[in-house]
C-alpha cells in the first residue's frame, strides 16, 4: 500500500523558510522525499537551510525572494520550475507584522504594508502557480495564518486583519480549483517560539499568562506547524480543502 504521507518526488516551495516554521514545514518535506525549494529575503540564511537538507539526505535547492516584490515573486516560480520543474505543493508562509498598537494609531503606509505581503502575494504565487497544478492533475496549497485571524485583538489588528483575509483567500480558491484537484486549505497557529514571535514568548510575565490559559499548557514550537503542514500537502489530506486547522495547544478553546 501507498505511505499516504510520502512526498517522493514532489517539488515543494516554501516561502519563509530560512527559520521557524517555515523551515520546519520545508525541512519535514524533505525528508518525506519532497524537493524543497528554500526561501526568504537572505539569500546566506537560505543556504545555510538549503545546505543542511542535503547533509541530512534531503534534496533543496535555496532561491531568495522577497514576496512584496511582484517581479521576484514571478522569478521565484520561475527559477523553481528551471531547477526543479513544475510545482506540486505551495506553502506560503513569508509574512510580516511591522505594527504593535492599536488600529487608530495605524498608517496608510503600515497598512498598505502587511496586506501586500501577507496577502496579494499569496494571491499572486497562487496565480502563477495553481494553474499549472491543474493541468498536470493536482497539486496543493497551504497558508500558514494564525489564529489572530480568528481572535480579537488591540495590539496587531492589522496582523489579524491580513490572516483573516487568508481564510477567504484559501476558501474561495479552494472553490475555484477543487474541480482541478488542486487543494488550498489553512494552518492557523497560536503562539510559536519563532523569532516573529519572540517579543511574546520572551517576557516572562506574558509566557506565564499564556501558558496558564492553555490546556496544553506550553506554547508551540515549528515543528508542531511543520508536521501540519506537511501532511495538509500529502495525499493523507486528499479530502480536505478550504479549511483552516488551527493548532494553538487549545487556547482559543480553554
Amino acid at each position: 500500500m501507498t505511505d499516504l504521507f510520502r512526498l517522493d518526488g514532489k517539488v515543494a516551495v516554501v516561502t519563509g523558510s530560512s527559520k521557524g516554521i517555515g523551515r520546519s514545514a520545508a525541512e519535514i518535506m524533505a525528508s518525506l522525499g519532497a524537493r524543497v525549494v528554500i526561501s526568504s529575503r537572505k539569500p546566506e540564511a537560505c543556504a545555510a537551510v538549503a545546505a543542511g537538507i542535503a547533509k541530512a539526505g534531503g534534496e533543496a535547492v535555496a532561491i531568495p525572494c522577497n514576496v512584496s516584490r511582484r517581479a521576484e515573486v514571478e522569478a521565484l516560480v520561475a527559477r523553481t520550475t528551471g531547477k526543479l520543474g513544475p510545482v506540486d505543493i505551495l506553502v506560503c508562509n513569508a509574512a510580516v507584522n511591522p505594527v504593535y498598537g492599536p488600529l487608530a494609531q495605524m498608517t496608510d503606509e503600515a497598512f498598505d504594508r502587511i496586506m501586500n505581503a501577507n496577502v496579494k502575494s499569496t494571491l499572486w504565487l497562487a496565480n502563477l502557480v495553481i494553474p499549472g497544478m491543474a493541468a498536470r492533475g493536482g497539486g496543493a496549497m497551504i497558508i500558514v495564518s494564525s489564529i489572530a485571524g480568528i481572535r480579537g485583538t488591540d495590539v496587531i489588528g492589522g496582523y489579524g486583519i491580513s490572516k483573516a483575509a487568508d481564510f477567504a483567500l484559501a476558501r474561495n480558491l479552494a472553490v475555484e480549483w477543487g474541480p482541478k484537484n488542486v487543494r488550498v486549505n489553512c494552518v492557523a497557529p497560536g503562539l510559536v517560539r519563532t523569532d516573529f514571535a519572540r517579543a511574546l514568548w520572551e517576557d516572562p510575565q506574558n509566557l506565564a499568562r499564556r501558558t496558564a490559559a492553555t490546556p496544553l499548557r506550553r506554547i508551540g514550537e515549528p515543528e508542531d506547524i511543520g508536521g501540519i503542514v506537511a501532511f495538509l500537502a500529502a495525499p493523507a489530506a486528499r479530502f480536505i480543502t478550504g479549511q483552516i486547522i488551527v493548532a494553538d495547544g487549545g487556547v482559543t478553546i480553554g
